[in-house]
């Protein structure tokens, strides 16, 4: 349920109101009285992801409807690391 900043127009009465998106917005401010309470338009939170469990890469490599496709890295081989060849010392000619 979406959290809503009201503010009366007449005496300057602020409050955060939880109401149902297909709530109409109320016009009554609960202080004066009068019928200037109206909705201020305001950025919000947002979005906000907290705590362990989600991460942007989870989904990234898995298609629309299956698992993922590459192999897991246990099973990928791992070349041996090669070594050049250690030059040998040329003798000079007399």
């Amino acid at each position: 349920m979406p959290t809503y900043e009201y503010k009366c127009r007449a005496c300057g009465f602020e409050e955060e109101v939880m109401q149902r998106i297909t709530a109409s917005a109320i016009t009554k401010c609960p202080k004066c009285g009068e019928e200037t309470f109206e909705r201020v338009v305001s950025g919000g939170a947002g979005v906000l992801y907290k705590g362990e469990g989600w991460y942007v890469t989870d989904y990234s490599k898995k298609s629309s409807g299956g698992k993922d496709t590459t192999a897991p890295a246990s099973t990928v081989p791992i070349p041996a690391p090669v070594s050049a060849p250690t030059p040998t010392p040329t003798k000079k000619a007399d």
